[in-house]
């Protein structure tokens, strides 16, 4: 055979063979690609569920801690209140009227209270939503030490004005964390795509194998990046529950209370009417006396009630020689699990729940 025939023929066989190496290379390139779409659109979908349910958590809190602060403040305005009637029942008796409550526990009001209305200030500034989310995360850990300090108060009026909050709730860092190597890697299978049918079928096909093996490992980054994506969306979910949970109790035994408070301002109306009508303001005390201190009894008890609830952590919180280990910034340490996301209190929260509506239901039938 002439030798132009036979280089003619041996081109014609390296060109075939160049070709198939191509097409393998365009089928496993076509391979990646398919590989890092589904990857991508998983991750995509599993993300924007995670976010409305990050939203929805977010809302929660933040509504649980406004009506935790909103409480508080009417603590504060109740004990005025209280006060200045029990000083003008007790104006020139001997055996002076007392509200039959320990001492330590309507310290624990008074405490609360002052705590709710310092966030309240504090936070007038940088934005209520913020501080009241922290609030419903932190506040119940640090109100009841936070009296005697500013420190304490101004902690909890910034502490949730960052997203670290939800983060550390959800494990949210690692849920975002995963995606970065994800997305790295899903790039890589796209850079090395495309028809290049006019390099040699053995580069085109190592590109290839590259791609898959790119695309693979894309798509392992993204399953562990929707794995913690799902865990982190399960735990704001549960911790949605429980602020909504505790908000709708909250709101009932208040409701009680706030029977009580409007009790008391309309026997300060009374009296004030009296002044003004030129009667005398000590009689229209003795002729109420009994509704008042029934009144103060009965709204300091649900304030008590309220404020062991509203101190529950929602969250494990680390302790030290029992109590409440704290940071810096005076914010309490939470306990973790193994994906750095914070615990719930379920246990403890579950009783006091349904602890708070049986004693509030006693207070009811009273």
């Amino acid at each position: 055979m002439p030798l132009p025939l036979i280089l003619g023929a041996a081109a014609l066989a390296t060109a075939a063979f160049g070709a198939k190496k191509g097409y393998d290379g365009y089928q496993k390139h076509s391979e990646a690609d398919e590989i890092v779409n589904s990857a991508q659109n998983l991750y995509a979908h599993k993300r924007d569920l995670f976010d409305i349910q990050e939203a929805a958590t977010n809302s929660a809190l933040e509504k649980l801690g406004k009506k935790e602060l909103s409480i508080g403040q009417s603590f504060n305005d109740f004990k005025t209140l209280a006060d200045d009637l029990l000083k003008k029942l007790n104006t020139g008796r001997q055996d002076k009227l007392e509200i039959n409550i320990p001492k330590h526990k309507l310290q624990s009001v008074e405490s609360y209270s002052y705590t709710a209305v310092g966030v309240l200030g504090a936070a007038a500034g940088a934005g209520l939503a913020g501080a009241a989310t922290g609030f419903a995360v932190y506040g119940g850990v640090m109100a009841l030490g936070a009296a005697s300090t500013g420190t304490a108060i101004s902690s909890l009026a910034g502490v949730a004005a960052t997203n670290a909050t939800l983060a550390a709730i959800g494990g949210g860092s690692l849920a975002t964390g995963g995606l970065g190597m994800a997305g790295g890697t899903a790039i890589l299978g796209a850079a090395v795509a495309g028809p290049v049918l006019a390099i040699a079928g053995w580069a085109y096909n190592s590109h290839g194998e590259e791609a898959l093996r790119n695309a693979r490992k894309a798509s392992r980054e993204v399953d562990l990046a929707v794995e913690k994506l799902e865990k982190a969306q399960l735990q704001l979910s549960n911790t949605e529950g429980y602020a909504l949970d505790i908000l709708e109790v909250l709101k009932s035994v208040y409701a009680q209370f706030d029977q009580y408070f409007d009790i008391l301002k309309a026997a300060a109306g009374q009296v004030e009417a009296a002044k003004i009508l030129k009667q005398n303001p000590q009689a229209v005390l003795a002729q109420l006396s009994d509704a008042i201190m029934r009144a103060i009894s009965n709204g300091y008890t649900l304030a008590v009630i309220l404020v062991d609830l509203i101190t529950t952590p929602l969250f494990k919180v680390k302790n030290y020689n029992y109590e409440a280990t704290k940071d810096k910034s005076e914010v309490p340490a939470m306990e973790t699990d193994a994906d750095g996301s914070m615990i719930l209190n379920s246990d403890q929260l579950d009783r006091k729940l349904e602890e708070t509506k049986t004693k509030s239901a006693s207070i009811e039938l009273a």
